[in-house]
């Protein structure tokens, strides 16, 4: 009985050296995690106060190194490629207004939807796409990644116009438009703008970097599981 009972606070030892080790290991990976996040960050932040990247000059490839970048268009809109995107601003509930550019010098390539900006609800697209700027419009903005699929729990329903995240190749297909579907841009500044248009210029930023935190916390969980098999070792002795 005796044999027994000394034992368990080896097991238990052994247990905390173990749960030590994976504490200490996660602590590791969210260092990782900071020094990616510092880089993600500092990466945009430049991105943003960059000289505008004509799209025209954009890789064929993989744009995500690119999202959040400066960028710049000129052309002519295509209003009845247009949808209004379910979404939240700094102004409240409403719409983002989504809307081919045949960007000047493409030819007969591929269209960029241009996020044109915020429109409260009760907005009716026959509306925003009658106000749309019928001659060239040179738009600067940020380069934004699609968003596939719909938004949180609601998923886009393009048989019914009803979108809920700005899903590019969804929008371009349900309204016969031959658009570039890895991104978007989203407008900060188009001219000229059209009276009564969408309000541009409402990207919110913000990437949460909590990371060093749960690093030392994590850190901590594992020097307190050391101290405490250290502290039973010692009184089976």
């Amino acid at each position: 009985m005796t044999e027994v009972r000394a034992k368990r606070p080896v097991v238990l030892c052994l247990t905390l050296l173990v749960l030590a080790a994976v504490f200490a290991a996660l602590s590791v990976w969210q260092v990782e995690r900071l020094h990616w996040k510092e880089a993600l960050i500092a990466r945009v932040e430049a991105g943003t106060k960059a000289a505008p990247l004509p799209v025209a000059q954009l890789p064929t490839g993989a744009l995500d190194q690119l999202e959040y970048r400066r960028v710049g268009l000129r052309g002519h809109y295509l209003p009845q490629g247009s949808a209004l995107v379910t979404g939240v601003s700094t102004l409240g509930s409403g719409y983002w207004v989504m809307t081919p550019m045949r960007v000047d010098g493409a030819g007969r390539g591929p269209a960029t939807y241009v996020n044109r900006g915020f429109v409260p609800m009760g907005t009716r697209i026959e509306a925003v796409r009658a106000r749309t700027p019928q001659g060239p419009v040179s738009v600067i903005g940020l380069l934004r990644l699609t968003q596939p699929g719909g938004g949180f729990l609601r998923a886009n329903r393009p048989q019914e116009n009803r979108w809920y995240s700005r899903d590019v190749a969804q929008i371009a297909a349900r309204h016969g438009m031959a658009a570039d579907a890895r991104y978007f841009v989203d407008a900060s500044q188009e001219t000229p703008s059209a009276a009564g248009g969408p309000v541009p210029g409402l990207t919110v930023i913000n990437f949460p970097n909590n990371h060093l935190s749960y690093a030392l916390t994590w850190a901590a969980m594992a020097l307190l599981s050391i101290g405490t098999a250290v502290v039973l070792w010692r009184k089976l002795r």
